[in-house]
């Protein structure tokens, strides 16, 4: 049998409902889980040790009583910039230490709702602004595969959480791969949801390119428990205008579903063998899966850092970074803003209307293979500090096409993790039609059936 940590969030839910184990004995293997690794990782930032162990009990009144939700006395992790009542969203900055969150964030109260209970905060980039996860206020967060390698950015330390064992289930976010990145680099699952269905609620102003980009997530270990998370996060809408409660499960599709295997240049061979495992075992369960082209994808790149770059801040007048941003980040972002600002190409008369047509285009595309199986980033967790160097910076955004083509056009997708290579773990992207993340999870779990878990793992050196 399993240690109580090592098992995924379905099976311990299950387990605590039908008393076979309390929810204080799985919070308590998550602590100590969390007290024997994270000195090691840095990905976990603050135990709520006392609340959670006093929400433990109460799940365990609950099961007593009848009355247990889905996800009744199920540990949890949650990003630093999510709102969560009584904890700081700090956004990994030094400034924002004592921001205290009145409320959940909604997707955080309907899960906690379900019974889902909120044993710790994880790591994060300043402001989420950096594909590797380190701050001045928190530290470093280290790849648990390998320490010389970065576990990728925004939503590092939830991926490092759930890889290790310390949580079975994550909340992140996603505005340009936050979730899909550290995913990749971990070896862990994650949902990166359409635009709409999960509530971004009503707190601090958000800026409209993160309106429409950015969206919450899960990550975990096994894609059944994206699906459980998934379906406890998406009814409240907190007043968020993009809300849209639609049904979680669309209509049939004919069979063999079509998938198109995206032929992207440059891949890494690590990166190009995943997805012809992925698309072998895909074809193996009875989906037809052919190699095509996909459209627009350096279009679509070019829009998103435009309409990121014209409508991405939050004040007309930004405060001088040396301000409040570490020496690493102040070096990272003086190296990338002249790359940032080429990336735009020609720039677009309405870059709306443009991303309207490029939207329609996709519709056409997939008509035949509603599903895409592509690679996350083109390449593998990189080397720490490569991000900083200006000529290793030059490649990257051309590397992450796919994943913010998804942002742009508010597409779900569903990273599932597909072997290592090398030391390093690897992974593939499905992606859907928008509000059909139910055909790219249950593609998902197809791909994680025929490539067996490697997660929770001890970390390496």
């Amino acid at each position: 049998m399993s240690p109580l940590w090592a098992r995924g969030a379905g099976e311990l839910a299950r387990s605590i409902r039908a008393g076979e184990v309390s929810s204080r004995e799985v919070v308590r293997a998550h602590l100590a889980r969390i007290e024997e690794v994270d000195p090691r990782v840095n990905a976990v930032t603050v135990v709520p040790e006392e609340r959670a162990l006093a929400e433990a009990d109460a799940a365990d009144r609950a099961v007593r009583e009848g009355t247990a939700g889905p996800l009744c006395g199920v540990p949890m992790t949650v990003k630093e910039n999510i709102d969560v009542a009584g904890s700081a969203t700090t956004w990994g900055v030094p400034a924002m230490r004592d921001r205290v969150a009145a409320h959940d964030a909604p997707h955080i109260a309907e899960l906690r709702a379900a019974g889902a209970i909120v044993i710790g905060r994880t790591n994060m980039p300043e402001f989420g602004m950096r594909w590797h996860t380190a701050n001045d206020l928190r530290g470093a967060t280290v790849n648990p595969w390998s320490s010389g390698h970065t576990p990728g950015g925004s939503s590092g330390g939830e991926a490092v959480a759930v890889a290790t064992g310390m949580s079975p289930l994550g909340m992140g976010g996603d505005g340009a791969g936050s979730l899909r990145w550290p995913a990749q680099c971990c070896g862990v699952a994650t949902l990166k949801p359409s635009l709409g269905r999960v509530s971004q609620g009503t707190g601090p102003l958000v800026p409209f390119a993160m309106q429409l980009m950015a969206v919450n997530g899960p990550l975990a270990r096994r894609v059944v428990d994206l699906d459980l998370a998934y379906r406890n996060m998406c009814a409240r809408s907190g007043g968020d205008p993009w809300h849209a409660p639609v049904p979680l499960d669309g209509p049939p599709l004919p069979e063999p579903l079509g998938v198109a295997l995206a032929t992207v240049p440059g891949m890494d061979p690590s990166v190009a063998g995943a997805l012809d495992d992925a698309s072998r075992i895909l074809t193996d369960a009875g989906y037809a899966v052919e190699p095509r082209e996909v459209p627009g994808l350096d279009r679509a790149l070019e829009l998103f850092v435009q309409i990121m770059s014209a409508y991405g801040r939050l004040h007309k007048e930004q405060p001088p970074l040396e301000s409040f941003a570490s020496a690493d980040f102040l070096r990272f972002w003086t190296a990338y803003h002249p790359i940032w600002e080429r990336a735009g190409g020609e720039a677009a008369f309405d870059p709306m209307m443009e991303r309207g047509a490029l939207a329609r285009r996709w519709h056409e595309w997939t008509a035949r293979t509603p599903l895409v199986l592509a690679p996350v980033r083109t390449a593998p967790a990189f080397p720490v500090g490569a991000d900083l160097d200006a000529d290793w910076q030059e490649g990257f955004l051309a590397s992450m096409r796919q994943v913010v083509a998804v942002n742009l056009l508010g597409l779900p997708s569903v990273v599932v993790p597909v072997g290592e290579a090398d030391g390093l773990p690897r992974a593939v992207q499905v992606i859907g039609p928008r509000f059909r993340e139910d055909l790219c999870l249950r593609a998902a779990a197809a791909i994680e059936a025929g490539s067996p878990l490697r997660t929770p793992i001890d970390p390496r050196a």
